[in-house]
Parts: C-alpha cells; sequence; structure tokens
C-alpha cells in the first residue's frame, strides 16, 4: 500500500472521522477544519483573545471570558 502524503499528521480513522462529517456538511476537509476551530475558539473565548475581536453586532455577555482549562492526567511512561 503506498504512503498518504498529508499536510498534517493524523491516523487513517481520523481522516475517515472528517471526510464522514464534511460530507455530512457538503463541506470540503479544509473548510470542516476551519468551521471546527472557528466554533471551538469562540466556546472558549466568547469575548475574543490574542487580539482577535468579535464581529460587529456580535452578542457577548458582560464579564464573558474564557472557562478555567480542565487538567489532565499526566500519562505514565515506561
Amino acid at each position: 500500500m503506498a504512503a498518504k502524503v498529508r499536510t498534517f499528521s493524523a491516523v487513517d480513522r481520523d481522516i475517515a472521522m472528517l471526510d464522514a462529517i464534511a460530507a455530512y456538511h457538503g463541506f470540503s476537509k479544509s473548510a470542516t477544519i476551519t468551521s471546527l476551530i472557528r466554533r471551538e475558539f469562540w466556546r472558549i473565548f466568547p469575548a475574543g483573545a490574542a487580539g482577535i475581536e468579535p464581529d460587529e453586532g456580535a452578542a457577548i455577555t458582560p464579564g464573558s471570558k474564557a472557562p478555567p482549562r480542565v487538567q489532565r492526567k499526566k500519562e505514565r511512561t515506561r
């Protein structure tokens, strides 16, 4: 089987999931990734961050800020 050339790292299963989501929404894989990033950014930073301002007319709740990060357990190394 020939190697697949990608500009990012992902296992075949992740690519299959991306293909399925993109097909469901009728988007390209690139548009799907961009949409997911945009949605996650505004979920975490509803009032904007790092010089990225919300669109004009966006409804922002006063005091909106990023939620606290969840600490993940460190994986043990062998």
